[in-house]
């Protein structure tokens, strides 16, 4: 997971919601939402924070389990709104 904007998507999901856990154990298709990482305060923290870094705003329904259940997801829907981030 050499990609940037999906490491500190990563990064900042294990420091506030899986502190302690192993980096290693959170892969582009982990599931957040699905999987229990996220709730629906969790998953505001991380829009938030996302809409901040890469000047993004999300629409609501856009804030959901398809666009927001895996980094994977997120990247894509990230780089949809903003194709200049990296």
């Amino acid at each position: 997971m050499s990609d940037e904007l999906m490491q500190k998507i990563k990064t900042f999901i294990m420091e506030e919601f899986l502190p302690g856990e192993d980096p290693d154990e959170l892969t582009e298709t982990t599931p957040l939402i699905s999987g229990g990482i996220l709730d629906s305060i969790a998953t505001l923290k991380l829009v938030m924070f996302v809409e901040e870094q890469y000047s993004v705003n999300f629409a609501p329904h856009e804030v959901d389990k398809e666009n927001l259940d895996n980094l994977a997801s997120i990247v894509r829907l990230v780089r949809s709104k903003n194709p200049s981030v990296a």
